[in-house]
């Protein structure tokens, strides 16, 4: 599992679209949000880096936990 900090998620739209953004890398990715943590877990054979650019790539600050 990977966990990732993603500091400017803050509603219903951006928990959609970073769940989007994830699965577009890997349709059977496992991805759990956690809103007020502005956390997202992730179960995946996706390196990190590349779900950190894939998030970039749709606006959002993510950092590895």
């Amino acid at each position: 599992m990977t966990r990732l900090i993603v500091q400017n998620m803050t509603c219903g739209h951006c928990k959609a679209a970073v769940e989007r953004a994830i699965t577009a890398l890997d349709p059977a990715a496992q991805v759990a949000v956690d809103l007020p943590g502005k956390t997202v877990d992730v179960t995946s054979g996706v390196s990190t880096e590349a779900l950190i650019a894939a998030l970039s790539g749709e606006g959002y600050d993510a950092t590895a936990a």
